[in-house]
Formats: structure tokens, C-alpha cells, sequence
């Protein structure tokens, strides 16, 4: 679980964004889209980001459509803001999908 020392503010999430090139912030949490080679790959990511999910008990809001992947990280448990595990679990999810050979795109508005 968060607790409320685990919030980032807004410089620590500007701060975090800049490791994390793939990612930006958007309706209070850490969101992104990546475009797989193929609908099997982003399948394989999805797969990724289900075990890092597991293994850290940490679980995004995810969105498939064919090629693309939409990923959202904020705690629910820390009243829905970003927390440390958020950029933990985004650094991870990148690593994931650069295994795989997906590209970041603009997610939608």
C-alpha cells in the first residue's frame, strides 16, 4: 500500500517524467501508448506488463486496440494521485516494451 509520503508532488512528477521519455502526465496519472510490430506483440506486452504487475502488486489500467497498448499508472490506494510504485512500474513497462520493440506514440486526449 501507498502511504502519503509515497505521493509525489508536482516537481518530483516533472522531475520522474524526464527518466521516462515514453511517458507523460495526464488526468493525475502517468500515461502512455505503445505500437507493437504486430497484434501477437502486443499481446507478448500486455503479458509483460501483467507479471511486473504481479510481481510488484501494482496493476495499471490497460486498454488494447490491435497494434496498440494504453497504459495508465496512478494508486488507487493513495487517492488515485502518482506515487513512487507508479514510476517504478512505468520505468518497467518501457523496459518491457523496448524488449519487444514497441514505440511510444502521443496517447490520445
Amino acid at each position: 500500500m501507498a502511504g502519503t509520503e509515497d505521493v509525489l508532488d508536482e516537481s518530483q512528477v516533472d522531475a520522474a517524467l524526464a527518466g521516462l521519455p515514453d511517458w507523460t502526465y495526464r488526468l493525475g496519472g502517468l500515461v502512455t501508448v505503445y505500437k507493437a510490430p504486430s497484434a501477437a506483440a502486443a499481446l507478448d506486452l500486455i503479458a509483460a506488463v501483467g507479471r511486473i504487475a504481479e510481481e510488484q502488486n501494482h496493476h495499471p489500467d490497460l486498454e488494447w486496440r490491435y497494434r496498440k497498448v494504453s497504459l495508465r499508472y496512478s494508486s488507487h490506494d493513495a487517492g488515485g494521485k502518482v506515487t513512487r510504485r507508479d514510476v517504478a512500474a512505468a520505468a518497467a513497462a518501457s523496459a518491457a516494451a523496448a524488449r519487444i520493440g514497441a514505440v511510444a506514440e502521443p496517447p490520445p486526449l
